[in-house]
């Protein structure tokens, strides 16, 4: 970013500003807050105190004092009790290191109940910010940050707190882009999550049989594409033939719809060998069954288990008392991926997908909530749809949610 005159002006301001205030908490008595003493109108809660820190307003645009963001105020794994709508939230300002982004597209994923419902850090306690991931556009960024970033470029990011109008974002994690689209945030965790774990504990082959459970969603459909990139035989596992018709399309060899097909007999009778690769993330009698259908030598890659979250436990039962057994006899194995613990291969793995996706060698379904009861995922206050929507079972691809403008914003 260039260090322009306009940028001068505006420092000098902020550093005026600054030092207005500080003679203001000389002048005013010790018995009260300064601000009592001009109005009584309480500043705008800051979060770095070093003005002269932050660019702000290059292009004469307007940042609000507040926003709307999701907040959980209560530890549960009903999301709709857990969590609650602020219409008031200060924005915040970057550190030196940060970006302020607005919101455009926030991503819904299964583990956001995992995460209202305190599984994932027992320590945090209500109330704390909700949402993993996001892209918008950079409206304010630190001085640090500035070295590779400038204001209207579009971002996107994986940084908790991404079900709000704004979010900061340590500039060391947000991933430019040519724009803002929804197909791009597909990838931030969902792909990501599908290609590293492949990659990592998959062993993909020519000729091997990968078996995908909840195939069409988010993460199910990368996991589909990837492993025939691999030049994989792909099963995949659904809930309506519209959903298998969509896997078809990107590539799965045999879509297997549960809700008319036994699964179970299916697999047996088609590939009495067994499955090489199961992509597991349904729990359950999924994960029985998944166990079951392993090849000698085969591999069950655990990256969830949705069928259980939104119990108290946030697990299903399963029958674990034969597992070492019928793992020793066919020289099986179970693995579990948690991206976080991955973080190292993530770079790379985003820029592969990204290169896949512009190249058109990638399909990222977006579901918008067009097909929902009613209508599409627009606004914060239509993410409790979303969830809903998602544990439904009623999305094909990668749930999304889309924050307008806000009105009180030129942004």
């Amino acid at each position: 970013m260039s260090f322009n005159t306009k940028s001068s002006a505006l420092l000098r301001c902020w550093g005026s500003r600054f030092w207005r205030r500080r003679r203001r908490q000389q002048l005013c008595p010790q018995e009260g807050p300064f601000w009592s003493c001009f109005g009584g109108a309480r500043p705008r809660p800051i979060l770095d105190m070093s003005y002269s820190r932050h660019f702000l307003d290059f292009q004469g645009s307007s940042i609000p004092s507040s926003m709307k963001k999701l907040v959980v105020t209560k530890l549960s794994s009903n999301f709709r009790e857990a969590v609650a709508l602020r219409q008031d939230a200060p924005v915040p300002l970057p550190g030196d290191a940060d970006l302020l982004v607005r919101n455009r597209f926030v991503g819904i994923n299964a583990s956001d109940i995992n995460y209202s419902a305190g599984r994932y850090d027992t320590s945090v306690k209500p109330p704390f910010d909700v949402g993993f991931e996001g892209i918008g556009d950079v409206v304010a960024l630190g001085l640090s940050a500035s070295a590779r970033y400038t204001v209207g470029q579009a971002v996107a990011y994986m940084t908790p707190g991404s079900f709000a109008e704004y979010t900061v974002v340590p500039a060391k994690q947000a991933v430019l882009l040519p724009s803002v689209k929804p197909e791009f945030l597909t990838l931030m965790v969902s792909g990501t999550t599908a290609y590293i774990s492949l990659k990592e504990l998959g062993q993909l082959s020519e000729g091997k049989k990968v078996l995908v459970t909840a195939a069409s969603g988010g993460t199910g459909q990368f996991a589909v594409q990837l492993s025939k990139k691999a030049k994989c035989h792909v099963i995949g596992t659904c809930s309506s033939d519209e959903k298998a018709g969509f896997l078809k399309s990107i590539g799965c060899d045999h879509p297997i719809n549960y809700k008319t097909e036994n699964v179970g007999a299916v697999i047996k009778r088609d590939y009495p060998e067994g499955m090489d690769v199961v992509y597991e993330s349904v729990g359950g009698k999924m994960f029985d069954l998944a166990v079951n259908s392993l090849a000698t030598k085969g591999r069950l890659i655990v990256i969830g288990f949705i069928s259980g979250y939104q119990n108290p436990t946030g697990l299903q039962p399963v029958k674990a008392e034969m597992l070492p057994a019928k793992l020793l006899k066919k020289s099986a194995s179970i693995r579990g991926f948690f991206l976080n613990h991955y973080l190292s291969e993530y770079k790379i793995a985003m820029e592969h997908l990204l290169t896949m996706y512009e190249s058109g060698e990638l399909v990222c379904e977006v579901d918008l909530g067009d097909k929902s009861p009613e209508g599409k995922f627009t606004g914060l206050e239509s993410v409790f749809r979303a969830v809903d929507y998602m544990y439904m079972g009623k999305n094909i691809g990668k749930i999304v949610v889309e924050l307008p403008n806000s009105v009180n914003s030129k942004l």
